[in-house]
């Protein structure tokens, strides 16, 4: 797989406070980020996997409703987030 536990727990522990918060927004949106990226790579050589596309464009809209979800709940997270990742809004 591409990424391997390690990968997410340091993932995790980076933007989630810890390696088992798995369920944070933060953890969450960076995991989502960082799937979005691999198929954006994936799609590039592979123009005509469909499955793909529409597996992006449903994680993108998964990560748009958890950073509107932040944005609701605590702006200065919100902002924080989308400035460590370089996610642009």
């Amino acid at each position: 797989m591409y990424l391997d536990q390690k990968a997410k727990e340091e993932l995790f522990k980076k933007h989630g406070g810890n390696a088992k918060n798995t369920g944070s927004a933060e953890g969450q949106i960076a995991l989502f980020t960082k799937r979005i990226e691999h198929l954006t790579q994936h799609l590039k050589s592979n123009r005509k996997d469909y499955n793909t596309e529409r597996s992006l464009v449903m994680l993108v809209g998964k990560r748009r409703s958890l950073l509107d979800y932040l944005t609701k709940k605590d702006v200065l997270r919100y902002r924080a987030i989308v400035k460590e990742l370089g996610l642009r809004k």
